[in-house]
């Protein structure tokens, strides 16, 4: 299995949010007694767009071009891990609250999203999430997450379309996605500026 350690050069920094997804993966890993994914057996479904996702990429092999990271961006550190071949699935909300901030570290917080980089205040601001990172790789599984086990219904697998050419820019578009107009085939893009375009 993938280290922290890749998910942080993946990601490009260590940072708390990439320590929950680190941890929701390699909890649900477990939960599910799989391995990462080399093609769809296990799906992964991500309640946001944060850093978190990376680390579940790395440590599962769900990514959006296999089409088995799925993105529900309700905004919510929830996480469901879904096995394709049976809808054994486990779901991951996290429930962990760090401990309290100095009221240094809340000056250093306020100073850093003012737009301040002191050495000062990057100092405050960098111990600050290493805590918070050693806290929640150090967590036992139900400190950091509500954890529930269920049967879902299965997600389609990816599907592979046929392309097309848009009748307006010439540029090559998925069949499913180009939407027919007077006629003519368009993309999005296209089928939108002429839309805008109409009085």
């Amino acid at each position: 299995m993938h280290g922290f350690e890749e998910a942080v050069r993946f990601h490009g920094h260590a940072c708390p949010g990439l320590a929950f997804g680190f941890r929701a993966a390699e909890i649900a890993l477990a939960e599910l007694g799989l391995g990462p994914a080399r093609d769809e057996e296990l799906v992964a479904v991500c309640e946001n767009r944060s850093c978190a996702v990376d680390a579940i990429q790395v440590l599962t092999g769900c990514t959006a071009g296999k089409g088995n990271l799925i993105f529900r961006d309700y905004g919510k550190q929830v996480y469901t891990f879904i096995k394709r071949q049976n809808g054994a699935s486990v779901r991951l909300a996290v429930c962990w609250e760090a401990s309290p901030e100095s009221l240094e570290q809340q000056r250093a917080w306020q100073e850093f999203s003012a737009g301040h980089r002191s050495p000062e205040v990057m100092g405050l601001v960098r111990g600050r999430k290493a805590e918070k990172i050693k806290g929640i790789r150090a967590a036992a599984p139900e400190e950091l997450f509500r954890i529930s086990h269920l049967v879902c219904v299965v997600p389609e697998a990816a599907r592979v379309y046929a392309s097309v050419r848009c009748q307006a820019c010439g540029e090559k578009v998925m069949e499913p996605m180009a939407q027919r107009r007077g006629g003519r085939l368009l993309c999005i893009p296209c089928l939108e500026a002429q839309e805008a375009s109409t009085p």
